[in-house]
């Protein structure tokens, strides 16, 4: 659900720097050939994404949720000289397009790639971790927070992508009946109650919850 009139939304686009040209096709070639392209980022909150890995410069970026990589690369755009983004997915059929793309955006050297369950990767990671994001399974998200909370920097930020669930956060039926929606409602009140982060909102898109590490 996009929250913004389609005007309001073209107009954000057109004020906004655009896209690389691999990150264009990277987008066309989804929408063309995967299922639910919805789920990838785009270029308003792609830019909004390297917006924010540029102002924190992090040495190590951790992604839930890899898709066809669009976000990494985004993300990857802000990563300090000798920075990795560690990005994590479970489906292996888009292995071979995730890795087409990121070689051909030139961060082959400091993207790694998992295809394997987050909470099996997540451990192995033992360097502090500035930036996460958040954008898989969203049953999870709540475990996925607890198991990256301790691992961030002070200062760091976890952002979780979804948030608002096309406005079903709103919908009581929802709330009761259907599981990402409770998930997702629990996870913003979540970190709305956590001591250690402070957070903000984003109705940017589908919405995006940033959390500040304290």
């Amino acid at each position: 659900m996009e929250f913004l009139d389609k005007n309001l939304s073209d107009y954000a686009e057109m004020h906004t720097t655009a896209e690389r040209e691999v990150l264009k096709n990277l987008n066309r070639e989804t929408w063309s050939k995967v299922m639910m392209p919805r789920m990838l980022s785009g270029h308003l909150q792609g830019r909004f994404l390297s917006f924010i890995s540029h102002m924190l410069r992090p040495k190590c970026i951790l992604e839930i949720g890899t898709y066809t990589g669009y976000s990494a690369i985004c993300l990857a755009e802000g990563l300090a000289e000798n920075g990795v983004l560690h990005t994590i997915d479970v489906n292996e059929e888009l292995e071979p397009m995730v890795k087409k793309y990121i070689k051909e955006s030139g961060y082959e050297t400091k993207i790694k790639t998992y295809f394997e369950p987050a909470v099996d990767v997540i451990p192995r990671i033992t360097e502090a971790i500035d930036l996460v994001f958040i954008d898989a399974d969203k049953e999870n998200y709540a475990l996925y927070f607890d198991l990256v909370i301790d691992k961030v920097r002070s200062g760091g930020i976890i952002a979780a992508d979804n948030v608002l669930w096309s406005g079903k956060v709103l919908d009581e039926k929802a709330l009761q009946k259907d599981k990402e929606t409770i998930a997702l409602d629990a996870y913003n009140k979540k970190v709305m109650q956590d001591t250690r982060v402070e957070n903000i909102l984003v109705p940017i898109r589908d919405g995006i919850m940033l959390a500040l590490k304290l």
